[in-house]
């Protein structure tokens, strides 16, 4: 299809709300979105400059358009869920389906059976869920099972059947479990309020059934049934228990869904709490990957569309952390105080902690995703031009001013890399001088790697302010490499970051990944320079006395350090100790050297 016959297409379009889809040169689906205004939107991708890379290339792929008018909004959020789930298009986000989540269906049946399934059938039983793991499906059947005695056969249990005594009662009515209706021995009405009462205890309603036992008992302990009575306190001790597990919040908040969104550079991860008479019965929290670099505003809003659909969910009011677009159906609120605001943060926290814990699966299952996704959020974090692949990090080390050195390291995809660490010891600077130290070291590590045309890295991090940044910047600027490397400097203290020709630093998160990874390279130069210094100066202490030595040489006293590993011992050594090790001449040196009359 030619640019021009698309160019109609675009102008064809109506000022309606609806979905459009995006076809490629075979006729493929690649795109499918949502908008209030289908010909504003759709004329944005083709008159906008798109600064992200997969943009620009769906832009490219676009061969024809339809669109899909609707009525409100929200009925364009359902049909866009609809359509991205059927035919999963190449640049949307990834939804999976809901097959698989588990349900408790109450059966419609004369003695409606209460069991768990993963098959929906629309035959006029009733379904509550999906839930998102058997663990919670079994723990509320539970809890109904030790309540009601119901029935777990699947024998038709009609008015005629009973009558003609067609069925006996089995185990079950032994053991208590079931008041036997296959024999008449329980009546449809009686059993049905069960029924209501199990349906508001799976609704988050448990206000009923507390009231209805406490009513039991009492009736039971003033007939002096006093067996029957402590059945019933057993049970209402069950149900207490159960819903001060699940109960968080203010009472009066009920039927409300909550949501709350946290992302990075290529996922994000939207929890859901649904809310019902002040607890919690449900919690779910949904990974997307991103496409398209969407905003938290655009995923939030196809999630809360997805999940609402997902789980049955027919509240009337949400609480979300920002504003968003969900039509007029449904009241979105956005807590500012008091319990709301806590269920909000509550959600977030729960979606920041499933966020972490898969963060650590995929570290360790898979290091590369790790990998690009830090250094994607690196390269967003610093405004970088492109990922820092490679870091190197520098710092200085001299203490009371005596042998100056400084420390290189490396890290390559937020990892360190020990093998191209590097030492410097100061040569062209005398006494401890940090900022002609640094400019020493910044020019003689990046001649060399020029010199021995060897990859430079995507960031330089120089330890310490805004004096050792522009020190290091003069050694760039007389190697031609500034601006070609990014480079800034981190002061010790505030943690705060550093740029040329910014006067204010940029300040990080103080739990961010990128800030941790930069602190991690600032102590690492500071543990290895300090090393280095270290064995410098004990070095130095050691051999001062072996180098007065008229005829000993470094490598006689290395041989002589590793043998007898101290200066004492050397001196204590016996002339046939010496000789093996240094050689006849030498030993004799040695010894007369510290056995002087």
């Amino acid at each position: 299809m030619s640019e021009t016959t698309l160019d109609i297409q675009i102008k064809t379009l109506p000022h309606q709300p609806g979905v459009y889809q995006y076809f490629d040169a075979d006729n493929r689906l690649i795109y499918v979105g949502k908008a209030k205004d289908i010909k504003k939107r759709v004329s944005s991708y083709f008159t906008k400059h798109h600064s992200y890379g997969k943009t620009r290339v769906l832009v490219k792929n676009i061969n024809a358009i339809k669109h899909i008018v609707v009525e409100t909004e929200n009925d364009a959020l359902l049909l866009e869920n609809n359509l991205i789930k059927k035919y999963q298009p190449k640049y949307n986000v990834m939804l999976k389906d809901d097959k698989s989540y588990p349900w408790i269906c109450v059966k419609n049946e004369r003695f409606p059976r209460v069991f768990p399934t993963r098959r929906v059938i629309k035959d006029g039983s009733e379904y509550f869920g999906p839930y998102t793991s058997m663990k919670t499906v079994k723990t509320l059947l539970g809890l109904i099972k030790g309540l009601y005695q119901l029935r777990t056969c699947n024998y038709d249990l009609s008015e005629e059947k009973i009558n003609n005594g067609k069925y006996k009662v089995c185990l079950e009515y032994h053991l208590d479990n079931c008041k036997g209706a296959c024999e008449g021995l329980e009546t449809e009405e009686e059993y049905h309020s069960n029924i209501k009462a199990i349906r508001e205890i799976l609704k988050g309603n448990f206000k009923d059934s507390l009231q209805q036992f406490r009513k039991q008992m009492k009736t039971y302990a003033a007939n002096m049934q006093f067996e029957d009575a402590q059945k019933i306190k057993e049970k209402l001790e069950v149900l207490e228990n159960y819903q001060a597990k699940s109960t968080i919040v203010n009472p009066k908040i009920s039927n409300v869904d909550v949501f709350s969104i946290v992302s990075d550079e290529t996922y994000a991860y939207i929890n859901f709490l649904q809310l019902s008479y002040g607890s919690i019965i449900r919690s779910h929290t949904l990974e997307i990957k991103k496409r398209l670099q969407e905003s938290d505003k655009q995923l939030l809003e196809l999630a809360i569309t997805e999940i609402r659909q997902r789980f049955n969910s027919n509240s009337k009011e949400i609480y979300v952390p920002f504003k968003v677009d969900l039509g007029e159906e449904v009241k979105v609120s956005v807590p500012k105080l008091g319990d709301k605001k806590s269920i909000v943060d509550l959600s977030k926290r729960n979606a920041k902690y499933y966020r972490m814990d898969k963060l650590k699966q995929i570290k360790i299952v898979d290091p590369d995703r790790h990998a690009n996704r830090i250094m994607a959020q690196m390269k967003a974090d610093l405004r970088l031009s492109e990922e820092p692949r490679h870091i190197e990090c520098f710092d200085n080390s001299n203490i009371q001013g005596t042998n100056p050195v400084a420390a290189c390291v490396v890290f390559k995809n937020g990892k360190p890399s020990k093998k191209d660490y590097r030492h410097f010891n100061i040569k062209t600077v005398e006494g401890p001088d940090d900022f002609a130290s640094m400019e020493e070291v910044v020019f003689r590590r990046y001649r060399r790697l020029l010199e021995e045309d060897k990859s430079l890295p995507q960031l330089i991090i120089i330890d310490g302010g805004k004096g050792q940044l522009s020190s290091a910047l003069k050694s760039l600027d007389l190697l031609g490499l500034r601006g070609k490397i990014a480079i800034i400097g981190i002061a010790k203290r505030l943690e705060e970051l550093f740029y040329p020709d910014d006067p204010i630093p940029l300040y990080l998160d103080k739990k961010s990944e990128t800030l941790k990874i930069i602190q991690q390279l600032r102590n690492e130069a500071h543990r290895f320079g300090i090393e280095h210094h270290r064995n410098k100066r004990s070095k130095s202490a050691l051999t001062t006395e072996l180098e007065n030595i008229n005829g000993v040489g470094e490598q006689t006293i290395i041989d002589l350090m590793k043998h007898f590993k101290t200066v004492k011992r050397i001196a204590n050594a016996k002339l046939d100790e010496l000789e093996p090790i240094v050689g006849t001449s030498r030993a004799n040196k040695i010894y007369n050297y510290y056995h002087k009359e």
